[in-house]
């Protein structure tokens, strides 16, 4: 396997794809080429990355009511009539019965802050 010069798709620029890099691809199964530069995959990466990646965002956070103890806590997440949504007390106390093995609804949003 020899290095190839490959053309960045957004920039147009030419880019080496390495023999070791395309050992990796091949390890990982990966089998289309690169089809960006390293500067422009690394500005697309830096673009996309959203929710707990981009810390310089704020976070949005929703009010809710615990359905067990009925006091007021805040989620990450918009709440849905649907399902329960638990404070950070009574949500541990779920959580290690769920641990355990007594599982109840899969389906259970709660509030890990």
């Amino acid at each position: 396997m020899a290095d190839k010069i490959l053309r960045c798709k957004d920039c147009g620029a030419e880019f080496t794809f390495t023999e070791s890099e395309q050992q990796f691809y091949a390890e990982k199964g990966f089998t289309n080429e690169p089809g960006r530069c390293p500067d422009c995959r690394r500005a697309r990466k830096q673009q996309n990355r959203g929710g707990y990646g981009d810390r310089n965002r704020e976070r949005v956070m929703y009010s809710a009511i615990c359905a067990e103890c009925g006091c007021e806590t805040q989620v990450p997440f918009q709440p849905r009539e649907d399902r329960p949504v638990y404070c950070r007390d009574c949500y541990a106390k779920h959580s290690n019965s769920y641990s355990h093995g007594n599982r109840g609804s899969s389906s259970r949003y709660a509030a890990r802050y």
